[in-house]
């Protein structure tokens, strides 16, 4: 989660920023794309952008499609897998916001600003196991006009047809007058985030559902709240284990590293468990974990760069440092995929 703030004619300006640089017109089909967009876009069709499925080790997802030389995180799909949102930030986060690409008449279509954000930083997109609510943190007043709050709320929406709804604030007791945000649902509704205390550090609760919303927020136990800040964590739907971050875990690699614990039938949770070098780094930048819903694989931010051992011998130019700069592992963070069957391997027996 971030902070800053955003105003609308920035939002636009970045938008119109997106446009240029990806090649396309500013047409307002979204779900069919247009004719100039058709023909500039890659045509991609078949399930994750069409991509070959990865391994045990991670692979940029979707390379100048959804990973480019932007700072792209977070990672969120319908049940189908037709939908893919994703997050992107501009500056030192002076403007975050949501992508989506669609699936549709069997391609995928451009990424574009989803249509329900652009005048608010929002992101950290959490889509529920049955598909019907679409939750996000943003800073939007609690009216949607006027300037933007202090502290971020999680927000929702519920599905319409082949869309969504407006967007409405979930209110307390899952809401405080702290910040909330990266939001992460079961099959029955719970919800998982992470809060941010009188003292400043993050901490990662649960609220159940209940007949007019959710039960008062639950701060999890030490084998997850283990450090004195951790954050933005991923709970499986069936609740079997729970991903988050930290930047001060003892056997920490690097930076902020991913972290699992894993929870029995009886509600009790074993972690925190470092989940190894495969997926963290020296670099750090690591704290945006999903896992697609089958179960199969493992989305995560993390910024790993072409200049780890140093520039490369044929770089020697500006224009050439620029042009490197601009793609996918030219600094800035972006999404890799990996093998989720390691993450079983990491319960201990």
């Amino acid at each position: 989660m971030i902070r800053p703030r955003v105003r609308f004619d920035l939002a636009v300006a970045v938008f119109a920023s997106l446009l240029l640089l990806s090649g396309c017109c500013d047409c307002p089909e979204q779900e069919a794309g247009c004719a100039k967009c058709d023909k500039m876009f890659p045509e991609l069709s078949g399930p994750y952008l069409g991509q070959t499925p990865p391994g045990a080790q991670g692979e940029l997802f979707g390379p100048d499609v959804v990973t480019t030389g932007i700072f792209t995180r977070d990672v969120a799909m319908t049940p189908d897998g037709t939908e893919i949102y994703f997050g992107v930030v501009f500056g030192r986060y002076a403007f975050y916001t949501m992508m989506v690409t669609k699936l549709v008449d069997g391609k995928w279509t451009e990424p574009r600003i989803a249509p329900f954000t652009g005048k608010y930083n929002e992101m950290e997109p959490a889509i529920s196991p049955d598909g019907q609510k679409f939750y996000f943190f943003s800073f939007r007043p609690l009216d949607n006009e006027g300037e933007a709050k202090g502290e971020s709320d999680i927000w929702v929406m519920d599905r319409e047809g082949d869309g969504w709804g407006e967007p409405y604030n979930l209110g307390p007791p899952v809401n405080s007058e702290r910040s909330e945000f990266f939001p992460s649902i079961t099959v029955d509704g719970t919800i998982y985030f992470t809060r941010t205390e009188g003292d400043g550090a993050n901490r990662v609760y649960r609220a159940r559902p209940t007949e007019d919303g959710f039960a008062e927020p639950e701060l999890l136990g030490p084998e997850v709240n283990a450090t004195r800040s951790q954050y933005n964590a991923f709970i499986a739907p069936d609740e079997s284990y729970l991903i988050y971050s930290t930047p001060f875990g003892e056997d920490s690699i690097g930076g902020e590293d991913y972290y699992i614990s894993f929870r029995d039938a009886d509600d009790n949770w074993i972690g925190p468990i470092n989940m190894g070098p495969e997926v963290n780094t020296e670099g750090g930048s690591e704290h945006s974990p999903f896992v697609s819903r089958d179960g199969k694989y493992f989305f995560f931010m993390a910024a790993r760069n072409v200049f780890d051992d140093g520039m490369p011998e044929d770089v020697r130019t500006l224009r050439q440092m620029q042009d490197l700069h601009a793609k996918p592992e030219g600094g800035q963070p972006g999404i890799y995929w990996m093998d989720a069957a390691f993450i079983e391997e990491l319960r201990p027996e």
